[in-house]
């Protein structure tokens, strides 16, 4: 097949449509882009919103042969019209494809068998040492008396940034080694603003004082035994200043953490978001520092009867008051926003489980956060138990329940609001469990966001985004037209990039970057070139049909470097990442 020899020379008007025709031999061997477009979801212009829904029976079984008729999905209230349904025999997985030497691509068929797609992600940041050996343990456990054959799982750890400790395999064996190779360790956080100097603080009362002088102190001195009154009164100020000392600065190292969980939340949305259905997230931790409950959200009888029976209904504030959750959420609303609304595009749902095991308390904030956090993105908790692997388990077992529903809401304005989903199915004595509700969030008028950092995030992380869909061909120097260069040729999958209406035609904003990393991860060199150009109906069609290609040239450099290739979609500021070995 011929495909779209769309260069750098792009970025000038005067492209013919002649020119979009001309064939071009870099991927004569790989596979061509799919016509079809990828599954649409809220990230996409079409705006079709996609929920995924888990229908089990009273005894937790999967409930099959379900079909669009039997479900009734509401948004703030309003009746839908369900446009798709994918049913769980429709996500039974599939053989990944092959690429050609030479070529790399973060396309979902090359990276995914289909199917339901399960996570776990092994957080140290916000789990006491302790904590982490015991779920560790209990991983361990299930995968020697519970994982079944055919089961894929990809392991994260998040300790401080977010790292693929084992990509997905259905091999437990695997899972074990990597699982068993995995240490608990100690999360060291930078020192907060109070810590100046060597950068600690004082770790005693008397050592506070150690240094005061004696000028200072107040009046009174007295002889005897023991301390006197002005040193006495001084140890009581010190001891004072200490704990707000402490105080202040563990408020600070929570807040980090918070931040960093929401990086680390983005992170996986990226990594996540262009493979097709749906996502588990079994989230290993023994606290989460801040809930997705919207503010405007009610918390219904039923929940509340869930957790906390003898309360009547309240406002989500209400019910988390005093929580440092729902305050974190206060100051960082816009940030937890955005990135509920990746993780909803993304169709990721959270199962947290708690690294505690079996607490002495019967609902402390944070198990309260995670049951939140499970209810608002369709997953579930499970806290105050002593066999994590129960968790995980029903995790599995959701997977062959889910159904994935798609539809184009009635309110076609994206003005940012919650809007709440009620997902029923017309059949007595059934289970169903979905997400809460989305952000009507439009990614092309996102106030205030940087698509650059989002970009440098991305190439920062050793793991494929997904957002934008893309395959490259690296060719050596000595195989490349430019004979002291690598040559490197993008082809990207048009479908999942955003495009602008344009005297009848379209306009793409693309940006294309590659980037040489050292083994050490210093960069050597680096290249970027920009697709910012209105294209006519019929071109922008054999772009779609046949991908958007440019070439690019890049500094050779000594040693066994890394080669990172991203694209990004300007308007949206959505990226996709491949990592490729750097050719002599």
């Amino acid at each position: 097949m011929t495909t779209c020899p769309i260069r750098s020379r792009l970025l000038f008007p005067t492209l013919t449509l002649a020119l979009a025709a001309t064939a071009f031999t870099a991927f004569a061997q790989a596979p061509a882009p799919s016509t079809e477009p990828p599954p649409p979801s809220i990230r996409v212009v079409t705006h079709m919103v996609l929920v995924d829904v888990v229908v089990t029976d009273k005894q937790g079984k999967a409930v099959p042969g379900l079909h669009p008729e039997d479900f009734m999905v509401e948004e703030n209230g309003k009746a839908q019209k369900i446009a798709n349904l994918i049913t769980p025999a429709g996500n039974a997985p599939h053989a990944p494809a092959q690429l050609p030497p030479g070529i790399y691509s973060n396309r979902p068929q090359y990276l995914s068998t289909g199917g339901p797609i399960t996570v776990m992600l092994l957080d140290a940041v916000n789990t006491p040492f302790t904590d982490q050996a015991y779920a560790r343990s209990q991983m361990l456990r299930f995968l020697q008396e519970q994982y079944k054959p055919g089961e894929r799982m990809a392991v994260f750890t998040f300790t401080g940034s977010l790292n693929q400790l084992q990509d997905f395999t259905s091999d437990p064996q695997i899972l074990y080694q990597a699982l068993l190779s995995y240490k608990p360790q100690q999360q060291q956080l930078a020192n907060s603003p109070l810590r100046t100097g060597t950068g600690e603080g004082p770790t005693t009362a008397r050592e506070a004082v150690t240094n005061l002088d004696a000028s200072t102190l107040p009046a009174g001195g007295g002889g005897g035994s023991g301390l006197g009154p002005g040193v006495s009164i001084a140890l009581d100020n010190a001891a004072a200043a200490l704990r707000s000392f402490e105080s202040i600065d563990a408020g600070y190292d929570k807040d980090r953490r918070a931040v960093m969980t929401l990086e680390a939340l983005n992170s996986l949305s990226r990594i996540l978001g262009g493979l097709p259905g749906r996502k588990n997230l079994i989230w290993v931790t023994g606290d989460l520092p801040f809930t997705l409950v919207p503010e405007d959200r009610t918390v219904t009888k039923a929940e509340l009867e869930e957790d906390l029976p003898s309360l009547n209904t309240r406002r989500v504030s209400e019910h988390a008051a005093g929580n440092y959750a729902a305050t974190f959420r206060e100051s960082h609303g816009e940030e937890i926003r955005e990135v509920e609304t990746r993780l909803a595009s993304a169709q990721v749902a959270v199962y947290p489980v708690d690294a505690r095991g079996l607490s002495i308390s019967l609902a402390t904030d944070s198990q309260e956060t995670m049951r939140e956090v499970a209810r608002e993105t369709g997953g579930r908790a499970y806290v105050n138990q002593n066999e994590i692997k129960v968790g995980v388990e029903r995790a599995f077992q959701d997977d062959l329940a889910a159904y994935t529903i798609g539809y184009y809401p009635d309110n076609k304005k994206y003005d940012g609001k919650y809007r709440q989903i009620k997902v029923k199915v017309k059949r007595d004595g059934l289970d169903v469990q979905s997400r809460r509700g989305y952000y009507a969030i439009d990614p092309t008028q996102t106030k205030g966001y940087n698509p650059q950092a989002e970009v440098v995030s991305a190439l920062g992380e050793d793991v494929a985004s997904t957002l934008v869909a893309f395959s490259a061909q690296v060719k050596p120097p000595s195989a490349n037209s430019a004979k002291d260069k690598i040559g490197v040729t993008f082809l990207v999958d048009a479908n999942t990039l955003s495009a602008e209406d344009a005297n009848g035609g379209k306009h793409l904003n693309v940006a294309m970057y590659a980037t040489l990393y050292s083994p050490a991860g210093k960069i050597l060199a680096n290249r970027s070139q920009k697709v910012d150009q209105s294209f006519d109906a019929a071109t922008y069609q054999k772009i779609l049909q046949q991908g958007l290609m440019l070439h690019m040239d890049l500094d050779p450099q000594p040693g066994n470097n890394q080669l990172r290739l991203a694209v990004q979609d300007g308007r949206t500021g959505l990226v996709g990442t491949i990592d490729a070995p750097a050719p002599q």
